[in-house]
């Protein structure tokens, strides 16, 4: 059964603040520390276009950076239609939805404890 909260993860929470900033969509979170040692999260979006997937990278790359959680290796950047970025702990799956669909990661991973997210980020209200 998958857990009411997020974890309380700054790297994972910067990721989707980045991800959503740039208009990512379809936002999934998967906790694989039950099943691996290799890396904690992998947070999946989706994205519209070559470039809008480019767009979400190089934000997520900035933002981490920023925080101190650097990119150690990144795939398909050029081709643009999975983009796979690995910040040690987490891995980031950047996906044009037809491809999204074939490889279908969150059916490959489906035991573990996961998030649908929204695809706006949280704005509470003064009110």
């Amino acid at each position: 059964m998958t857990p009411k909260k997020l974890p309380e993860d700054p790297g994972l929470r910067e990721a989707i603040r980045a991800v959503q900033e740039k208009k990512g969509w379809d936002l999934v979170v998967l906790d694989l520390r039950p099943v691996t040692n290799f890396f904690d999260f992998f947070l999946i979006a989706s994205g519209h276009t070559a470039e809008h997937l480019r767009a979400m990278a190089d934000r997520l790359q900035e933002a981490l950076e920023e925080i101190g959680l650097p990119l150690h290796h990144v795939e398909g950047y050029d081709h643009g239609t999975w983009i796979l970025m690995d910040f040690e702990y987490l891995i980031v799956h950047l996906f044009r939805p037809e491809t999204r669909s074939y490889y279908s990661l969150e059916t490959l991973w489906g035991d573990v404890p996961s998030w649908k997210l929204p695809d706006e980020p949280d704005h509470p209200t003064d009110a």
